[in-house]
């Protein structure tokens, strides 16, 4: 097993949140979620009304990476939001990040 996945969340988290906005892509905790080990949500607004919503999962090796929910495509912001919220009435305990990008990166991959 990666020995990244026994970061606790808040530590990688908190982490990344400073080291995006450092390198000077705009980015926000949106939602604290369980700190040891809340499943993380990632928004990466486009700024032209579109944006890409990431969630950070394990692939079958165990391995964690980041995959676009529910598409393959950049979503509409207000789909994003909904999404997002929706995410929040299932799961308290997820965190949400947002990120400023209009090349759609990942900071935290």
């Amino acid at each position: 097993m990666n020995e990244e996945a026994r970061i606790p969340t808040h530590i990688w988290v908190g982490a990344g949140i400073r080291q995006a906005n450092q390198d000077g892509t705009p980015a926000m905790l949106r939602h604290r979620g369980e700190a040891m080990d809340g499943q993380v949500y990632v928004k990466i607004d486009l700024l032209d009304g579109r944006a890409w919503v990431l969630i950070r999962q394990r692939n079958i090796q165990g391995d964690l990476s980041w995959t676009s929910v529910p598409r393959s495509e950049p979503l509409s912001t207000d789909e994003a939001e909904s999404y997002l919220e929706r995410v929040l009435q299932r799961d308290p305990d997820s965190w949400i990040i947002e990120v400023e990008d209009r090349k759609g990166r990942n900071p935290f991959e």
